[in-house]
């Protein structure tokens, strides 16, 4: 798993929460890291801040989205601090898989990343060809 969220509190609150989870997971600080990162590591999971320097989570987003040719499709969580009418339609617009938001809760967490990691089971070639 891949956090991108440019505020360093921010980072550490989602690390522990994931490690509760039993989860790990690295941390980026904006959108071009997280390019950069998905050169290096095939990441199932992103969890994607909206609101970032340099690149925001929207045209992360939808850069990761244009990606083909031996690219894994990552599902990619919005974490926003945004929770007004419209925000979940716009995150799922520029092609995030899911919304959880800020302050994020910990079951909501759980429940994110099970809606993950449950597409990504969905879609490996063993369980497509399972009878």
């Amino acid at each position: 798993m891949l956090i991108a969220e440019d505020n360093a509190v921010n980072q550490q609150v989602a690390l522990v929460q994931l490690e509760q989870l039993g989860y790990r997971a690295e941390a980026v600080p904006n959108g071009l890291a997280v390019l950069e990162a998905l050169n290096r590591t095939p990441y199932d999971i992103i969890l994607m801040d909206c609101q970032m320097p340099e690149m925001d989570g929207f045209e992360t987003t939808r850069r990761i989205r244009t990606r083909t040719e031996n690219f894994r499709q990552p599902y990619i969580i919005a974490m926003t601090a945004q929770a007004m009418s419209g925000d979940t339609e716009k995150c799922l617009a520029a092609g995030m898989n899911d919304y959880i938001s800020k302050p994020v809760q910990l079951d909501a967490f759980a429940a994110a990343l099970a809606r993950g990691l449950s597409k990504k089971v969905e879609t490996t070639p063993l369980n497509r060809h399972a009878g």
